[in-house]
C-alpha cells in the first residue's frame, strides 16, 4: 500500500508556479557595464569655473559656445590632457624621460577616462623634408612597392627615399678568429634615394656674400653681418679667435685659403677662451642652423636675413623631385616613383588599383596602399599629392591628414578629440566629415568635438554649451542635453543656431578692378578674372579648387595689398596681446616719460623684470620624468616686475595693473583723461572691433584659442597701410554670434574706402557679399577654373554650381 501510494503521489505532482515570476526578475547588470560615463567635477583650467559635466561614452558629444568660452580648456586642457598624462605614467622612468611632461589639470575628479587620441589643427612639423607621404606612411608603402616591382631593380625601399644618402666605404678591419688576429679588407655600400646635389631638399641655395660680411672690414671691426654673429656674440668670438685667419685684416685682402676657411671649412675642433668648440665655415653653419628649418619657424630677424642673403632655385639635377637619378630610373609601367609622388592622390589610387599584380605576392601591399589612398579621397583630400610639403598644409588640411591613420584603425573604446574638423571645408564636404565622425562613434568609440558648424551640431548625441561670455565672462556650462533642448534654450548658441543671413537687395558698386591674367599657380588653368575693388568680394569653391592659389599667387604680392593668411601666431609664455600688437611700446614710453626713466624699465622681458622669476611671474621646477611644478613667484607675487618699478604710475595705475586690464577697460582708460594715449587707444579699438574686448592685455598667447589668435592677427594688420585686404577664412574658430560681428567689421572696412577680398566657405559671409567669384568645379586638376562671377542673388537664382545650391538651401532656411 505504501509503494502504491507513493507511485500515485509521483503521478500527481503539485502544479508548477506560473512562469511569469521568472521573467519578472531583472537581469543583473555586469559591473563593467556601469562605467558608461566620463565624469568631470570641479574643472578650473584657464577660465573654467568649477565646471562639472557627465559625458556619455560611445556617443558623439559636441562642445559649443562663443570663442574664448572655455571649450578647449575643458576638452583639450582637462579631459584629453589627463588621459595622456595617465598613459605616460604607465611607462618606465627611462621612457618617461623622453616624453613631454604634462601637469595634472586643475580638476577635483576625472573618472571614466579612456585612451584619448587628439586630432587638432596644429600645423604638422617645421621640417622642410616632411611631406604628405612621410607623415602618413603612405610614402613608405609606395617605396616598398617600387622596390618589389620596379624595373630595373635598384635596391631596397631606402633606395627610393630622399632622406637616405648613398654612401660607400672600404678599409682594413682586424678581428679575432681561432685565437689569431686576422686583418682583412672590407667594403660596404648603402644605396639611398637622396639627390646628391640638393641633399633631398628639391632646391639649391645661392648665397649673396655681401649680405654675409662687409669685405672692407676685419673681423675685429665687425665684418660679419649674420644675426647672432655680430659684435661680441659667442659665434663672432669663435670666428675671431679661431686662428684660421687674421682678425685684423680686411676680408677683401684674405688669401684664397683664408676665404675658404671662413666660408666653407668643414667641422674642426678648436679651443676658444679655454673651451673646446667646433669651428665650421659660415655657409655650412648657416645651412645647418637656418636652412634646415621651415622658413615660418624662424625668428623674424633671422627670416629677414635668409630672405635678404639667400636665393633658392629648383635643383637642376633632380628637377625638384628630391630623388637621385638611380631612384628615378626604376619604373613600373613607365611611371617612376617621383612621378607617382607627384600624382594627385585620387589618380594615384586608381593607378594602384589597376595594377595587374593585385593577385600576386604583393597583393596585401597593394590593398593596404589603395585603402589608405581611398581614405584621402573620402576625407576630401584627394587633390593633394604625396610630395606636397607638410608645412604648406592649412590647419584644416593638417587635421584631416592626421585622421587618415585612425580611419582604418581596429581600436575601439577610444576617445577621439577633434578641434573644429570642418575648418576649411566647403558645405558640400561637411556631410562627408559628419559620416566619418559617425563611423568612428559606431565602432564603439567616444567622439568629442569642439565645433561651431550647425550641421555638425545637428548630428550630436549630446551637447555641452559653455559660456555665457568669453574669457572671465565664460567658463560655465550654460546647457547640457540634446539638439532640440539647445534650440529651446535661451543660450547664445541656442538663439543663433538657426540664424540665416539674407542676401542683399542692393550691393555696392565697384570703384575699379584688379585684373588677373593667365594665372597658373598650382592647379589654376590660365585663369583670367577681374576682382572688383571698393566692395566686399568673396572667393569661394570646394577645398582644393584653387581659391588660395588665385589670391595669394596673383594678388597678395602687389603694392597696397595686405594679406592675412592662415599661418599661426608663434609665441612663448612671455608673449601676450600687448607685446604682439605693439600696444606695449607707446604705453612703456608714456610711463617712462611720466617717471623720467628708461622705457625698458617697464618691460618684464628687460630691465624691469623681477630677478626672482626673470619676469615670468611663476617659478618652474623641472622634476625629470614627472610633471614640472610651477608656483607663483613670492618676490613679485606673480606681477612679473621689480617692486621699485611698480612705484611708478600713469593715470593712477602701475604697469602691472595696466596689463591686468581687459582690452575694453584699457580702451576706455587710454581713451580719455590724463591717461590718454592716442596710439595705444587706436590699437585697442581695433582689438575690440574684432571681438577681443574681453582679453587681458598681459594674458600669455599660449592660453589663447585658435580663433582668438587669428582675430588678434587681423587686428594687427588692420593698422597696416594698404587699400586692399585679403582675408583667408576669417570665420575660422568663430561662433555663430561672432560671425555677425565679423560681417559688421568687414562692412566698416569697405565703407572706409578699403577693398576687402575674403576667401571663405561660410554661407553667411557669401550671402553678405557684394560680389562672388566661385572657383571649381572640383578639387585639384578637376578645379582651377572660374565657374561663376556675379552677385549672391544671381548665384542663388542660378544654382548652377555646388556653392550656388548650398547657398540657396542656406538662404531658404
Amino acid at each position: 500500500m505504501g509503494k502504491a501510494a507513493s507511485k500515485t503521489a509521483r503521478k500527481a505532482p503539485e502544479p508548477k508556479k506560473a512562469p511569469e515570476s521568472k521573467k519578472a526578475q531583472p537581469a543583473e547588470q555586469h559591473a563593467a557595464d556601469s562605467h558608461d560615463l566620463i565624469r568631470v567635477h570641479g574643472a578650473r583650467e584657464n577660465n573654467l569655473k568649477d565646471v562639472s559635466v557627465e559625458l556619455p561614452k560611445r556617443r558623439l558629444t559636441v562642445f559649443t559656445g562663443i570663442s574664448g568660452s572655455g571649450k578647449s580648456s575643458l576638452v583639450f586642457s582637462t579631459i584629453a590632457a589627463e588621459s595622456q598624462r595617465m598613459i605616460n605614467e604607465t611607462y618606465s622612468a627611462f621612457v618617461q624621460g623622453f616624453l613631454p611632461t604634462l601637469p595634472r589639470p586643475e580638476v577635483d575628479v576625472l573618472d571614466g577616462l579612456t585612451t584619448a587620441i587628439i586630432v587638432d589643427q596644429e600645423r604638422i612639423g617645421g621640417d622642410p623634408r616632411s611631406t604628405v607621404g612621410t607623415i602618413t606612411d603612405t610614402g613608405v608603402l609606395l617605396r616598398v612597392l617600387f622596390s618589389r616591382l620596379g624595373k630595373p631593380h635598384v635596391g631596397s625601399p631606402q633606395a627610393f627615399s630622399f632622406n637616405v644618402a648613398s654612401i660607400s666605404g672600404a678599409g682594413a678591419v682586424t678581428f679575432e678568429r681561432g685565437g689569431r688576429n686576422i686583418r682583412e679588407r672590407r667594403e660596404f655600400s648603402l644605396v639611398g634615394g637622396m639627390c646628391p646635389r640638393c641633399e633631398g631638399m628639391g632646391r639649391v641655395s645661392d648665397f649673396d656674400l655681401s649680405a654675409l660680411y662687409d669685405e672692407s672690414k676685419s673681423l675685429n671691426d665687425g665684418a660679419l653681418l649674420i644675426p647672432n654673429y655680430t659684435g661680441d656674440s659667442w659665434y663672432g668670438t669663435i670666428f675671431r679667435q679661431s686662428g684660421f685667419h687674421d682678425p685684423d685684416k680686411p676680408i677683401r685682402k684674405y688669401t684664397k685659403r683664408e676665404l675658404n676657411d671662413l666660408l666653407y671649412k668643414e667641422q674642426t675642433r678648436i679651443k676658444v677662451q679655454g673651451v673646446n668648440v667646433w669651428y665650421e665655415g659660415l655657409i655650412p653653419r648657416i645651412q645647418k642652423s637656418m636652412l634646415s628649418k621651415d622658413r615660418d619657424a624662424l625668428q623674424p630677424h633671422i627670416r629677414a636675413f635668409v630672405d635678404r642673403a639667400i636665393t633658392f632655385d629648383t635643383c637642376p639635377d633632380c628637377a625638384g623631385t628630391r630623388l637621385s637619378e638611380t631612384a628615378r630610373s626604376s619604373k613600373i609601367d613607365g611611371i617612376n616613383i617621383a612621378e607617382a609622388n607627384a600624382m594627385q592622390l585620387s589618380d594615384l589610387a586608381e593607378w594602384v588599383r589597376a595594377r595587374p599584380e593585385s593577385t600576386g605576392t604583393v597583393a596585401p601591399l597593394l590593398e593596404k596602399l589603395a585603402q589608405t589612398l581611398d581614405f584621402f579621397v573620402e576625407i576630401g583630400l584627394g587633390y593633394l599629392s604625396l610630395d606636397r610639403p607638410s608645412s604648406t598644409l592649412s590647419g584644416g588640411e593638417a587635421q584631416r591628414t592626421k585622421m587618415i591613420r585612425h580611419l582604418g584603425s581596429s581600436l575601439t573604446d577610444t576617445t577621439y578629440v577633434f578641434d573644429e574638423p570642418t575648418t576649411g571645408l566647403h558645405p558640400h564636404d561637411v556631410q562627408r566629415m559628419n559620416d566619418l565622425l559617425l563611423r568612428l562613434r559606431d565602432k564603439g568609440n567616444t567622439v568629442l568635438v569642439v565645433e561651431h558648424e550647425p550641421d555638425v551640431i545637428e548630428i550630436a548625441d549630446h551637447i555641452v554649451d559653455l559660456g555665457p561670455g568669453a574669457g572671465t565672462d565664460g567658463g560655465t556650462v550654460c546647457f547640457e542635453g540634446t539638439v532640440e533642448g539647445l534650440r529651446a534654450s535661451e543660450t547664445m548658441t541656442g538663439r543663433h543656431l538657426d540664424d540665416r543671413t539674407a542676401v542683399k537687395d542692393e550691393v555696392r558698386e565697384r570703384t575699379g578692378a584688379l585684373e588677373i591674367r593667365g594665372a597658373s599657380t598650382h592647379n589654376l588653368r590660365d585663369v583670367d578674372v577681374d576682382v572688383p575693388l571698393g566692395v566686399l568680394c568673396v572667393v569661394t569653391g570646394v577645398a582644393g579648387s584653387g581659391k588660395s592659389s588665385l589670391m595669394h599667387g596673383s594678388v597678395a604680392g602687389l603694392d597696397e595689398v595686405i594679406a592675412v593668411d592662415q599661418t599661426p601666431i608663434r609665441g612663448s609664455r612671455r608673449s601676450n596681446p600687448a607685446t604682439y600688437t605693439g600696444l606695449l611700446d607707446p604705453i612703456r614710453k608714456a610711463f617712462a616719460k611720466a617717471g623720467g626713466v628708461k622705457p625698458g624699465l617697464f618691460s618684464a622681458n628687460s630691465d624691469g623684470a623681477c630677478p626672482g622669476c626673470n619676469g615670468v611671474g611663476v617659478l618652474y621646477t623641472d622634476l625629470a620624468m614627472m610633471a614640472g611644478a610651477s608656483v607663483t613667484c613670492e618676490e613679485c607675487d606673480g606681477k612679473r616686475f621689480q617692486p621699485s618699478v611698480l612705484e611708478y604710475t600713469f593715470g593712477g595705475k602701475n604697469i602691472s595693473e595696466v596689463l591686468a586690464m581687459s582690452v575694453a577697460e584699457a580702451a576706455e582708460f587710454f581713451g580719455e583723461g590724463e591717461a590718454r594715449i592716442p596710439a595705444a587707444h587706436k590699437i585697442l579699438e581695433r582689438m575690440d572691433q574684432v571681438g577681443l574686448g574681453y582679453l587681458r592685455l598681459g594674458q600669455p598667447l599660449t592660453t589663447l584659442s585658435g580663433g582668438e589668435r587669428q582675430r588678434l592677427k587681423l587686428a594687427t594688420h588692420m593698422g597696416d597701410k594698404g587699400g586692399v585686404y585679403i582675408l583667408d577664412e576669417p570665420t575660422t574658430g568663430l561662433h555663430l554670434a561672432d560671425v555677425e560681428q565679423l560681417l559688421g567689421l568687414l562692412d566698416r572696412l569697405v565703407d572706409a574706402g578699403k577693398s576687402v577680398i575674403v576667401i571663405e566657405h561660410h554661407q553667411a559671409v557669401m550671402a553678405h557679399a557684394d560680389w562672388i567669384i566661385d572657383i571649381g568645379p572640383g578639387a585639384g586638376h578637376e578645379g582651377g577654373q572660374v565657374i561663376f562671377e556675379g552677385t549672391p542673388a544671381t548665384l542663388v537664382a542660378d544654382r548652377g554650381t555646388l556653392t550656388g545650391q548650398h547657398l540657396a538651401a542656406y538662404v531658404a532656411g
